[in-house]
């Protein structure tokens, strides 16, 4: 048997924390240690240990699983938070950074971070900038292996009811994918399923460095089984 790897996610309750909880179901490899401020069911046939706190006291939460790898499923939308942009960042920005520093500073040598396709500092647009600002912090942290996951539009069943235009999205999504070729193939959507399986395939990688994951990668990976 494998090395068992603990694994702490953070965002436990968004579609891919979720996802990763179901893809981590008859792992004996990993140990997976979920954060969340609230309860969420957990998968059938899960063996895992979910921890539950305010957002504030997450560090903690952090150092408690004694992590090798975080992974960190954070983020909200503009449009969730009323369009407030403060509202935005603090979440996607200074949310993602503290858990980051909590994890280095607890000793995980992997952090996991799902992040979004073209995210870049300089982006005009505002959720792109935000993005691409937090991989470059998290860079500076200099955990001995960063791994950024860049998905397009992200598919499978949230909690509540999808938002119309999401909606549509998720539907037209396959067809619209057939269209990115080339320089767009990046832009492609992805499923959280396979989000989820990437992650964990990831999870305990010894190879050390900053690597970022978008859609041709993402396959590779998950052909690799």
């Amino acid at each position: 048997m494998s090395e068992q790897t603990r694994v702490v996610l953070v965002g436990a309750t968004g579609l891919v924390g979720r996802a990763v909880m179901a893809e981590a179901v008859g792992r004996p490899d990993i140990h997976l240690v979920a954060v969340a401020r609230r309860e969420v069911p957990l998968p059938k046939g899960a063996r895992m240990e979910m921890l539950l706190s305010d957002a504030g006291h997450w560090p903690d939460a952090i150092a408690a699983g004694r992590p090798d790898t975080v992974v960190i499923a954070l983020g909200t939308t503009i449009k969730a938070v009323g369009g407030d942009k403060q509202a935005f960042r603090a979440v996607d920005h200074d949310l993602v950074l503290e858990c980051a520093a909590a994890a280095k500073a607890v000793g995980a040598r992997q952090l996991i971070v799902v992040s979004s396709v073209g995210a870049q500092f300089s982006s005009k647009n505002f959720y792109l900038s935000v993005k691409g600002e937090v991989e470059d912090k998290l860079a500076k942290l200099h955990f001995d292996r960063l791994d950024l996951i860049r998905p397009g539009l992200l598919r499978g069943k949230r909690e509540g009811a999808a938002r119309p235009a999401e909606r549509i999205g998720m539907i037209l999504s396959p067809l619209v994918d057939l269209l990115m070729v080339g320089s767009l193939r990046k832009y492609r959507s992805a499923k959280a399923s396979d989000v989820a399986r990437v992650i964990l395939r990831l999870a305990g990688t010894k190879q050390r460095g900053r690597v970022v994951h978008q859609h041709d990668e993402m396959q590779r990976i998950l052909r690799r089984g």
